[in-house]
């Protein structure tokens, strides 16, 4: 073939936006407003108070209320640098790595989660709970935390929560909607039974919720409108709803769901801006991690230019008008392509996100390659080696060893244009052949 240097390097791993996503004159005339006018550049360019900047409190609950079924209550919205340091700073808050007893990813897993769990102290307890055709296998969950359960009790070693918060005995880590890599979103009914089980074993749900505004109808239904179709309520709606549980302290509701939202793929991941909803108490809890309140509410400036863009229609626009339409068009492409250059080979693609209706969203496709042809780690080498293109292997995404997804490969099509995610595609058909 050709020689390897004079070919276009194809990343199909990075999970970014496209360049042709990200809105800056948006943020341009955001932030001209924010630092043209003392009333908002004092309190933004200032530390801001604990649970983040007031006025994004706000546009978010409004914001949110008008996708989901529920509408949030400002004080159960925690501000936070993106869903990344928002999990750290709600395993800082909430858990104890010697009362806590495990962590329970949803497998196969976002792989970048797992070390800041590790971080937390969670080495060696981080559990994989595999997915089925309707995403994370919830019954397997439950049998798998009885037995943990049974080994005995954990204690208290090194932290006190104090009166603002509290220490759960188990995490299950889920990304709900759209999840990375698979591209499942969990039914309202699993995502119910999810919540039962953490209510029965004192588990914290966090759910990365940052697909949700992500989401098309698939085939001529949706055909390019960029509309948003109906979105789930999240696993905080579902547990808020629920009411207090055996477990919340006297007095207070933390909760056993919480929703961690992020602007980095509404915005741009950059601008590391996100919101955490969960019941009021465990908002509060949140915003007094010793990081946030030495700091003041993290991404103080960058909430006030995105509640601009919040609260003047304009993200929804842009969400309508050109980050939803460009997935919806690219993900299209991409399945035809998959079909048309792949298929000869077997190789199987998930092609709408919820059981029984044509969604789809988030910026991955999960392949799924025949039996006894070469397995996704080789295929992934030789791709990078032969074709300069660059795909995750399905061990990626393992929680442990094992090789359980010896046979997948994650796709991003957020990333690479069109024409090169086609010829990404057409590259890997000649591996495998």
């Amino acid at each position: 073939g050709d020689d390897n240097n004079t070919k276009k390097l194809i990343n199909l791993l990075r999970g970014w936006p496209s360049p042709s996503m990200l809105p800056p004159s948006l943020l341009l005339s955001a932030t001209t407003k924010v630092l043209t006018n003392p009333s908002l550049f004092i309190p933004a360019l200032q530390y801001g108070p604990d649970p983040g900047y007031q006025p994004l409190r706000e546009a978010l609950a409004s914001w949110l209320g008008n996708a989901y079924s529920v509408k949030p209550n400002p004080n159960e919205i925690c501000i936070s640098g993106g869903a990344s340091q928002a999990l750290a700073c709600i395993l800082a808050s909430f858990t104890d790595p010697g009362y806590t007893k495990a962590v329970w990813a949803g497998e196969p897993c976002y792989y970048l989660a797992c070390p800041i769990f590790e971080d937390a102290g969670f080495t060696g307890r981080i559990r994989g709970v595999r997915e089925d055709e309707g995403g994370l296998d919830v019954e397997a969950l439950e049998k798998a935390l009885k037995e943990e359960d049974g080994r005995g009790e954990g204690e208290v070693v090194f932290k006190d929560p104090g009166a603002e918060r509290k220490l759960y005995r188990h995490v299950i880590y889920v990304v709900a909607t759209c999840g990375n890599p698979s591209g499942k979103t969990l039914s309202l009914e699993r995502r119910r039974r999810l919540v039962e089980v953490a209510r029965r074993y004192d588990a914290l749900v966090v759910t990365d919720d940052v697909y949700d505004f992500l989401q098309w109808g698939v085939g001529a239904a949706g055909e390019g409108d960029g509309k948003l179709p109906e979105v789930l309520p999240r696993l905080s709606d579902v547990d808020i709803a629920m009411g207090r549980s055996e477990y919340d302290p006297e007095g207070k509701h933390f909760g056993h769901a919480i929703s961690n939202g992020s602007f980095s793929k509404l915005v741009g991941p950059g601008v590391r801006t996100g919101w955490v909803h969960g019941t009021e108490d465990f908002a509060k809890g949140l915003s007094q991690t010793g990081a946030t309140r030495s700091g003041g509410a993290p991404s103080q400036l960058c909430a006030a230019m995105v509640t601009e863009l919040v609260t003047s229609g304009e993200l929804d626009a842009h969400l309508r008008s050109n980050t939803r339409l460009a997935l919806q068009a690219r993900h299209a492409m991409l399945v035809a392509t998959v079909k048309s250059e792949l298929g000869e080979f077997g190789v199987e693609v998930l092609e709408s996100s919820e059981h029984g209706r044509d969604i789809y969203g988030g910026y991955f496709l999960w392949l799924t390659l025949p039996e006894g042809g070469p397995v996704a780690r080789e295929v992934a080498e030789q791709a990078k080696n032969e074709e300069n293109l660059i795909v995750a292997p399905g061990n990626l995404f393992e929680v442990g060893e094992g090789g359980k997804f010896g046979r997948n490969i994650r796709l991003c099509f957020s990333w690479e244009n069109v024409e090169d995610i086609q010829e990404g595609v057409r590259r890997l058909g000649r591996v495998l052949r």
